[in-house]
């Protein structure tokens, strides 16, 4: 329901604001900027600074009538209070008039900024925030010009504490704004920082075990105003006027969050540009100006040292460099002369490079596989979220369930905004074997045993009926490629069976464990449950950004029975390691390409540092071995390849790289200009992406659900995801490798009883034939009939497996 709109006037003009808008972001929206130091657009005010002080007169009424005092020209008679208001505590009445450039107002201003200068020290000249620092800006706006104060009277603080491993706290910098300490108490609910002291003694302190223990740490760094808070990866590393941007899409889960990288010409990269840090920027439709640790500090991958740089070819039993004509030439003679060729993609590639692969495969009379553990997609394509629905709009009269999936490690900023919506009102349902952080949020909880997720997601039918919006997210947990596909087909028949499909608000979502799954399946690749025994039979497999090998020994013997096989990758994998033929590809931050999110929206990203000597995007590759088959692929600008996707994909007809680009304003404007309002977010001129329209079903959805998975001895071995896990996208920030997951085994304490087995115990497991040793680490949380051990730590084990246990 829109909100009664209410007219107001600041500095002589008018304005008209929402009821219960606040008088900062009212002058805010009519182009009168209120300076801040405490107050954030996405945080509730607590008026701490002064620094928003402004005169606020208000039409006097007659008790007797209710109505405005007129005066003789017929205008309402004004009464101005006897002091100042703090801005970002009162919000818009009609008729108020608000003066923010009084003397009254100047002269507020310039004290609030002299007291906090008393005990700021003069680090300016070696700051991180220098440059870019609100302090700074508004000192140099509103400050006294000169100080009433010595140096040796100003309060000496630690400097360089650390708050944890990746989040530094310079004391004698921090101005007690809070804004640090309320954002992890109020937005994302780790409330792991406190104020510690009173008065001048006050300080920030960690109050977690591993310190400041949260995966939204850097979001504060963003909001300080001062150079207090900072990011273990850029401390002194640059300086803000030094560097250059590049919008970008996170490319680490599928939810696309919007970032910018930040890049500098440096001697010891030889001249050559590298990423200095990671920033949010604004897209209120998917991240609003957040963005979690993994994506801020997870980019290293493009810099390793381990990264391909020249084909290799297998001769004499061996990988040897070979030049890019010789590689190309062999890929086309091999491809060429092969009886049959398969394609097999991981959900890394962009939308034009699994295009491209898709028509070079089957140009050549060959079929293109999604490599994942997870299906599904084709429910999403039907029975997705529709355009113009936003996570930020859900409240009251919404219904979101989610099931088999734990946001809060697979997809962090969807877990945030579904945590906001129950907040404002929504009713929110998980479905899940073992506790998850969103519980805590959940009207309903229903713990289940690992197979059972589908029966309980279609039990809930009778409950369904009388909402206005229903949101469903599925995720992979326990299941495999057969019990995802019955999740996200019971998801579709409930969307059906209540007429939610295509409204509003309304849709199924697969938490997907890559970033352009989503993109895949609307490219048309699906994937394969006999993928082994296709691998064993094909003449040539044809492999980007897909890991089979390391992922499963079985996947490994049937490669060894491929008659040759091409791997497309950045880093020696262990199927470019039993590969014939391997081809360096670049990586994302050196291209220009889209991503497809789980909403089903495509946003662009654009190359942020010039690709590396060597390696080539993937598209161009497919293009390139094109060439030499006589087959036609755009191989020169993704731009050009996104206008042949719009020609034949149905989901993609309009778009375009200028459609993708547009960005129209967004609530809170935030920018570089006005940094004390929104922090260092950028904001977004490089375009919100667009949602794709829904496809046609087609089949009806029928709940098929799946057999249960099977345990021996009373106990299943279930592959859980992480967030900061040991894939390879992640090996190379060592930033993060206190955080990453360890192959560590996961039982319930019964469970372990009956095993005989402790805390820190050894034990030693076969998987899928290979022997694993692990440590026992003990949960309450875990379901007794089940023991969790995290993906990506060099096992192989991506569905559910049943295992006989032995003390090492």
């Amino acid at each position: 329901m829109a909100k009664k709109m209410v007219t107001l006037k600041i500095d002589d003009r008018i304005v008209s604001a929402p009821e219960g808008t606040l008088v900062v972001d009212a002058a805010k929206l009519a182009g009168v900027n209120i300076p801040v130091f405490c107050y954030h657009p996405k945080m509730e005010p607590v008026g701490m600074c002064r620094m928003c002080l402004v005169d606020i007169g208000r039409p006097m009424v007659d008790r007797a009538t209710g109505q405005f005092v007129l005066q003789e020209d017929g205008t309402p008679k004004i009464q101005f209070g006897p002091k100042l208001d703090t801005s970002c505590t009162v919000p818009v009445s009609e008729g108020m008039v608000v003066v923010t450039n009084s003397e009254k107002v100047k002269s507020a201003r310039k004290e609030v900024v002299e007291f906090i200068l008393t005990s700021h020290p003069l680090d300016c000249p070696v700051c991180d925030k220098g440059g870019e620092c609100p302090l700074q800006n508004l000192t140099m706006s509103f400050g006294p010009g000169t100080s009433r104060f010595v140096f040796d009277e100003k309060m000496h603080s630690a400097k360089h504490v650390p708050l944890g491993e990746l989040i530094y706290l310079d004391r004698e910098r921090c101005i007690q704004c809070g804004r640090c300490v309320r954002f992890q108490h109020e937005v994302v609910d780790d409330p792991v920082i406190a104020f510690y002291n009173r008065g001048r003694a006050l300080e920030i302190m960690t109050m977690s075990e591993p310190g400041f223990d949260s995966i939204f740490s850097g979001n504060t760094s963003d909001i300080c105003p001062v150079g207090a808070l900072t990011t273990a990866d850029f401390h002194f590393g640059a300086r803000p006027w030094e560097l250059k941007s590049a919008a970008s899409i996170c490319n680490h889960c599928p939810v696309g969050c919007n970032l910018v990288y930040n890049v500098r010409r440096e001697a010891k990269a030889g001249g050559g540009a590298v990423i200095k840090r990671v920033l949010p920027r604004q897209n209120e439709a998917v991240n609003e100006i957040w963005i979690c640790d993994k994506g801020r500090l997870g980019y290293h991958s493009s810099e390793s040292p381990a990264r391909l740089t020249q084909p290799l070819a297998r001769k004499d039993g061996k990988l040897t460099p070979v030049t890019w004509d010789e590689a190309l030439d062999l890929a086309a003679k091999k491809l060429k002369a092969a009886g049959s060729v398969l394609g097999l993609a991981g959900g890394r590639l962009a939308n034009e490079d699994l295009f491209n692969l898709r028509r070079l495969v089957e140009g050549l009379g060959g079929k293109v596989l999604l490599h994942s553990y997870m299906a599904g997609g084709e429910w999403t394509l039907s029975h997705g979220m529709a355009p113009g629905s936003n996570f930020g709009d859900m409240g009251k009269g919404t219904l979101i369930i989610v099931v088999a999936s734990d946001l809060h490690e697979e997809a962090p900023l969807w877990w945030l905004r579904i945590k906001q919506a129950a907040k404002r009102g929504a009713k929110l349902i998980v479905i899940h074997p073992r506790p998850t952080r969103l519980d805590a949020y959940a009207s309903q909880v229903i713990h289940c045993a690992y197979g059972e997720e589908s029966q309980k997601l279609s039990d809930l039918l009778p409950e369904l009926t009388d909402v206005e919006n229903l949101v469903i997210l599925y995720g992979a947990e326990g299941q495999d490629l057969a019990g995802t596909r019955a999740l996200a087909a019971t998801g579709a028949h409930l969307l059906d069976a209540t007429a939610h499909t295509g409204r509003l608000n309304s849709g199924l979502i697969g938490v997907w464990p890559s970033a352009n799954t989503q993109g895949a399946y609307e490219i048309g690749l699906r994937p394969a449950e006999d993928l082994a025994a296709q691998l064993k039979s094909t003449g040539v497999a044809l492999i980007a950004a897909a890991d089979p090998a390391g992922d499963d020994p079985e996947m490994a013997a049937a490669l060894d029975e491929t008659a040759f096989v091409i791997v497309q990758e950045m880093f020696l994998t262990e199927t470019a390691r039993l590969a014939d033929l391997v081809l360096p590809v670049s990586a994302q931050p050196e291209r220009e390409g889209s991503l497809t999110s789980g909403e089903r929206r495509v946003q662009r990203f654009y190359m942020a540092v010039p690709n590396k000597p060597g390696p080539r995007a993937d598209f161009a590759i497919e293009a390139q071995i094109a060439q030499r088959l006589n087959l036609e692929l755009e191989g020169r600008s993704v731009a050009l390849v996104l206008g042949q996707m719009a020609a034949v994909l149905p989901a993609f007809v309009g778009l375009s790289y200028q459609v993708l680009a547009e960005a129209p304003e967004q609530w809170p404007i935030v920018g570089r200009s006005d940094l004390y309002y929104g922090g260092t977010t950028y904001d977004n001129h490089q375009g919100l992406g667009v949602t794709l329209n829904l496809l046609p079903a087609l089949e009806r959805p029928e709940v098929n659900l799946p057999m249960q998975p099977r345990a021996v001895n009373g106990l299943l071995v279930v592959p859980v995801t992480k967030l900061y896990d040991q894939g390879q996208m992640l090996q190379a920030t060592d930033l993060l490798d206190q955080r990453k997951a360890r192959p560590q085994l996961s039982l319930n304490p019964i469970a372990a009883s009956h095993l005989g087995l402790h805390e820190g115990e050894m034990v030693e497991i076969r998987l899928k034939g290979q022997p694993a040793r692990l440590e026992v680490h003990l949960d309450a949380g875990v379901p007794a009939t089940a023991a969790l051990l995290p993906r990506s730590v060099g096992l192989p084990l991506t569905t559910p497996v049943s295992v006989e246990f032995e003390k090492a």
